[in-house]
Formats: structure tokens, C-alpha cells, sequence
């Protein structure tokens, strides 16, 4: 088959965000497809360190790359995201009509990446798969990004355009596929989440090759943006309460960017909190591993709005294939994956005392630790790895073109 991938934030093991669309899209490459993505360039990609034309085309483990040079970033005010959105979309409508395929995928959010999907299915007749990484425009109406209500009424009556048009919906939690046949009535959804790298988070931890000044220290790990949506002000909170009660043998790292950065690394000096709270900036995902593998816990925080129920963090699988257990605060999918298989807690979402008190527990008793990294590290070997998850959606897309 030729596939072509519409997705805004594509990047390698390189770059320091979630690489799902690079894994799944070199496994079908293995299995002999030819699969091309349209990209932009997300500031956490490894793209973003490439002298880049303003349409370049690179190449990844046999992953055909086209690169539309146009800069999104967490921190840009929401009119100049939104502006980038449909300027990636708007050009992508030349590739979606005119590159051969046989099927084309788009992943949202945004939800504007249905644009070129639409133009595939209508104008060229081919198969559309509409991936759903985040319920759009449910999260930024839920959160209050979107406020305008004429926007808001544009923003669902696209929503249930994509649905209608597609021939599959792929939704990354279980929570996001059945809001879609709920909601739309779509008779093929199906669920596969984001996947864990065993290849690079399994194996053997070596916490020598961390600094020198985390040696001897136990720590809560967080990877990922830092801001409103991931509650981290948790994280903060808690870290206060560790110099309230003088424990001075856990830390809380921060490994990542995002609009809240600089706002908490500045209320964590005036509050003397530099040498608990620790914020490391962006790291590679090479480079992530031994991080993670060797954390007292992985924290996954979220803010307390029901649509985030939903949400498949990529560092939920990352800390499963590293034996990591999982500390988070959401009510859906997850909370009930971490109930039935043992791999960590669930706690309100705005508690550091809960938060702190979980990580006393795993500091005070490794065997803990061990036994619910154990369980996490079943379930990433056995159901989600990123080649059975990438033949799971690949399966998906032949019922669609048989």
C-alpha cells in the first residue's frame, strides 16, 4: 500500500517528544509499504535542528519525510498556533490530491488536520483514517482555550464533518473510542493507544551515568510540557510540602518545556526550592531512558476536567517499558489500567499531600517498587509494544481497503 501520514509534530527518538508516528510508520515500511508523512516542525522535534528548505524532503529508516518548514510551538499565543495550523493544512491540500496513495491518515489534534484528509476522500476517492490523539475540540472548549461561540460552532460542525467522512477512526485511549460511537454513531472505531518502546525503556537501569548530584537521591520523575493542562502546579505544591516536612532524600525532576516553565522556576527560588524541585529543560528521547528507568516513580499529572479522562500520555508506556511505577490523577482508561494490573496509584487530582505520601511508600519499601514495575513492564511487553500495536492499526487500515 501507499500511505500518507498528515501529521504536525513528527520527530525521531532525536528530538524529545513522543514518537509513535515515526515507529508505527517504519514498521509498515518493514513490512513492505511505502509511507510518506507531511509534517510541519514542532519545536521539540529533532526537525527543529535541520538547516530545512520552506518545503524540504528527508528520509528516516525508509519513512518518505516532507517537511513543511512552518514553526509550532506550546508557547505561541493562540492565534499564531491557530495560523499555523491552517497554513499547514491549507498547503497540504496540494499532497493529498495530488501524491499517489491508497489510503491517508490524519492525526488530530488539531482538528484543522482533517483538512487535507477531507480533500483525499472527496476530491480523490481514497481511504481516510481519522487518528483521534486528543478530542478536539472537546479539550480546548472543556479548558476555556476557546471561548468565541460561533468558533465553537464551527470548530464541532468540522468535528462531525471528519467523523462522517472517515472509514476509520484509530482513537489512542479506549475513553476517546467510545466517545466516538457515542457521540458520532461511527460503526468502525477501534482503540490503540500510544506504545511503549521496550527497545529503548526496557533493559538494565546504569544510574551511574546520571549526575552525580541525583546518585544518591530517590525522585519523582515528569517528562513532558509544563503547564495548565498537566497540572503542574502539583508538582510544585508537593515539592513545598518535601522542604515542610525536611525530607531531604526525594527530589522532583522535571524533564521537558512548556508555558509554565519559567513562572515555576521562578516561584521555586523564591520559595528555596532549588535543590528539591530540579527542572532539567528538554532532553532527547535517547537520552530520556536511563532518566526514567531509574526514577523512584513516573508522576503523570493532568488537570481535573472529565475530557482529559480520556487522554493516552506517551509517558505512561515509556515509564511501563522501564518498570517504573506510575503515580496519576486522572478518573478514566488509565486509573482502571492501573486497578486491574497493579502498575501504580491513582490519586485525587489536586493532592500533594496524597502525592507525597505515595512517594514515602515507594521510598520505604523497594520491594514495592519493583513489584509494580514488574507489572507494568507485563503490560508493555505483552500489549503495548509498538509492534504489535503498529500491526494492530495496520491491520485496521486493510480492512478498510479490501
Amino acid at each position: 500500500m501507499k500511505i500518507i501520514y498528515f501529521y504536525q509534530y513528527y520527530t525521531t527518538p532525536e528530538g524529545s517528544y513522543g514518537t509513535r508516528v515515526h515507529e508505527f510508520c517504519k514498521e509498515w515500511v518493514k513490512r513492505g509499504h511505502e509511507v510518506t508523512v507531511i509534517t510541519s516542525v514542532y519545536y521539540k522535534s529533532d526537525l527543529r535542528n535541520k538547516e530545512l528548505k520552506f518545503i524540504d524532503n528527508l528520509e528516516y529508516d525508509g519513512v518518505k519525510v516532507k517537511v513543511l518548514n512552518i514553526l509550532i510551538s506550546n508557547k505561541q499565543k493562540v492565534l499564531q498556533r491557530v495560523l499555523t495550523f491552517f497554513t499547514y493544512s491549507i498547503l497540504s491540500i496540494w499532497y493529498a490530491i495530488t501524491m499517489p496513495a491508497d489510503v491517508v491518515v490524519a492525526s488530530s489534534g488539531p482538528i484543522t488536520v482533517g483538512i487535507p484528509g477531507l480533500a483525499a476522500k472527496y476530491i480523490r476517492k481514497r481511504k481516510f483514517v481519522l487518528e483521534v490523539r486528543d478530542l478536539w475540540p472537546e479539550v480546548v472548549v472543556g479548558l476555556g482555550i476557546m471561548k468565541n461561540g460561533l468558533a465553537i460552532k464551527l470548530a464541532y460542525w468540522f468535528e462531525r464533518t471528519c467523523y462522517k467522512a472517515s472509514d476509520l477512526v484509530v482513537g489512542l485511549s479506549p475513553g476517546m473510542a467510545q466517545w466516538v460511537k457515542e457521540k458520532h454513531g461511527h460503526t468502525n472505531c477501534i482503540s490503540i493507544t500510544n506504545a511503549a518502546d521496550n527497545n529503548l525503556f526496557g533493559g538494565d537501569k546504569d544510574r551511574s551515568i546520571l549526575p552525580s548530584w541525583v546518585q544518591t537521591k530517590n525522585y519523582a520523575l515528569y517528562t513532558g510540557n509544563i503547564g495548565e493542562v498537566n497540572n503542574s502546579y502539583l508538582l510544585f505544591n508537593t515539592a513545598k510540602l518535601i522542604k515542610e516536612k525536611g525530607i531531604n532524600d526525594i527530589l522532583i525532576i522535571l524533564i521537558g518545556d512548556g508555558q509554565q516553565k519559567e513562572e515555576l522556576e521562578l516561584k521555586s527560588k523564591e520559595e528555596g526550592l532549588g535543590n528539591i524541585l530540579i527542572f532539567l529543560g528538554l532532553i532527547p528521547k535517547k537520552a530520556l531512558a536511563e532518566w526514567v528507568k531509574n526514577a523512584l516513580a513516573s508522576v503523570i499529572p493532568l488537570k481535573g476536567v472529565k475530557v482529559l479522562d480520556t487522554s493516552s500520555p506517551n509517558k505512561l508506556f515509556d515509564s511501563f517499558a522501564a518498570g517504573v511505577p506510575v503515580i496519576q490523577n486522572t478518573n478514566g482508561w488509565i486509573k482502571e489500567e492501573l486497578a486491574k494490573y497493579g502498575s501504580g496509584y491513582t490519586i485525587p487530582s489536586d493532592d500533594p499531600n496524597k502525592l507525597l505520601e505515595c512517594l514515602i511508600q515507594l521510598r520505604d519499601d523497594p520491594s514495592l517498587v519493583s513489584y509494580l514495575g514488574e507489572k507494568g513492564k507485563m503490560r508493555a511487553t505483552s500489549f503495548f509494544d509498538k509492534k504489535i500495536l503498529a500491526g494492530k492499526m495496520l491491520d485496521a487500515i486493510y480492512s478498510i481497503t479490501r
